[in-house]
């Protein structure tokens, strides 16, 4: 039972639908992680990619971890059995070596190979990643999964027109909540954006709204002294991960749901989000990335860490917007999933026809993630060989 080739890619992704509007140049790897196991004639091959919102990790990838993986001898990332991988000793051999800190975004390159692994271990049980993980944690599987829709992007022409048709398609596609994206244009022309997408999803408790760590201190309490009577659903990402003092000041200004932790990697950094952050276990949502946090390895320890400081899982709004952490939500039990459906194609949204319902959808049931669901994300992989 062994990894027998990685094969690695770095691509170009767009915070928007049309690929036409300029996006900053954001990049994520994909990978291909090829096993020794065959079904129907074929090696079962899993499927990863470093999610949204970071950079490719494609020198990491190559020349530090997949070597790793490869190196291993033959059963040493097998489970006890030896009839599958097991995506948790293949996570200690990939860490071998590492130091404690430093955490950088050696943490992307390690979560973009675990979700190809976890990808590969479900598809040689024949199970979908949500069953396959649930069984291995004793926990059960619910039937549908409470969603919100990402988006929100700030135009560069026809910002408003654009943003509420964008909104008004989001809720035609079932969703009944989304966020956008402030702080980068001025408050006045925040408040301009909030109005008109919590008029389009039928008010202001149907939006969340993410400020992507703009905020400096002063500019922070402006903020929340005039989001406060609004009574959005959360506000998100308000200053700095690290500038606690601000985070605390917010939370104790700001009645509302504040959320955090999406720019945080480490069991560590989420404990001392949960010390020093003022946020409030029985409102605030905790939005820490599975790929981003060194995988679900990563994740399960922050996971661990909140709840043992008084955190619900229901709190847990993992960021990332794509089939992965759809199935990481149903297999957690955590509160709900961010889905990009017009977005960073083809990563965001889940399976191509998927219907969503009045904001919940059904768990995929292919084998694996499910990405042979999603056609144009299916061939972008198959491209690697």
């Amino acid at each position: 039972m062994r990894i027998v080739d990685i094969r690695e890619r770095s691509v170009a992704i767009s915070r928007y639908a049309d690929p036409a509007i300029p996006s900053g140049g954001l990049t994520t790897s994909i990978v291909a992680a090829v096993t020794d196991v065959v079904r129907d004639g074929r090696p079962v091959v899993g499927y990863g990619f470093g999610s949204i919102g970071r950079f490719a990790q494609g020198g990491l990838i190559r020349e530090r971890f997949a070597p790793r993986l490869l190196a291993a001898a033959d059963g040493a990332l097998a489970d006890t059995a030896g009839t599958n991988l097991d995506p948790l000793r293949a996570w200690a051999a990939m860490m071998a070596g590492e130091k404690p800190g430093g955490h950088g975004e050696r943490c992307v390159a390690v979560g973009t190979l675990d979700m190809a692994l976890w990808d590969a271990a479900a598809k040689i049980a024949g199970l979908p990643l949500h069953r396959f993980l649930a069984d291995r944690l004793g926990r059960p599987v619910p039937e549908r999964v409470p969603l919100y829709a990402g988006g929100g992007y700030p135009y560069p022409a026809d910002d408003l027109a654009r943003l509420r048709d964008e909104m008004r398609q989001l809720a035609d596609l079932g969703y009944r909540r989304a966020k956008i994206k402030i702080g980068a244009a001025g408050l006045a022309q925040d408040l301009r954006r909030i109005e008109a997408a919590a008029a389009a999803l039928g008010g202001a408790g149907n939006l969340a709204v993410d400020a992507m760590n703009a905020y400096n201190g002063p500019a922070a309490l402006e903020a929340a002294a005039a989001l406060a009577p609004l009574g959005l659903w959360w506000f998100e990402d308000v200053c700095d991960p690290h500038d606690f003092p601000t985070q605390t000041a917010v939370t104790a200004a700001y009645p509302g749901p504040v959320a955090a932790g999406e720019a945080l990697f480490s069991a560590a950094e989420a404990r001392l989000l949960a010390r020093h952050g003022g946020l409030r276990p029985d409102r605030d949502i905790l939005l820490f990335d599975p790929v981003h946090c060194y995988g679900l390895p990563g994740y399960l320890r922050i996971i661990d860490a909140m709840t043992a400081a008084g955190w619900p899982r229901q709190a847990f709004w993992p960021h990332g917007g794509h089939l992965f952490t759809l199935h990481v939500v149903a297999a957690l039990g955590l509160g709900g999933a961010e889905v990009n459906p017009l977005c960073f194609p083809p990563f965001g949204g889940i399976g191509d026809g998927a219907i969503v319902t009045d904001g919940f959808a059904s768990l995929p049931q292919l084998p694996g993630i499910g990405f042979e669901s999603r056609a144009g994300l299916h061939r972008l992989f198959r491209e690697l060989g």
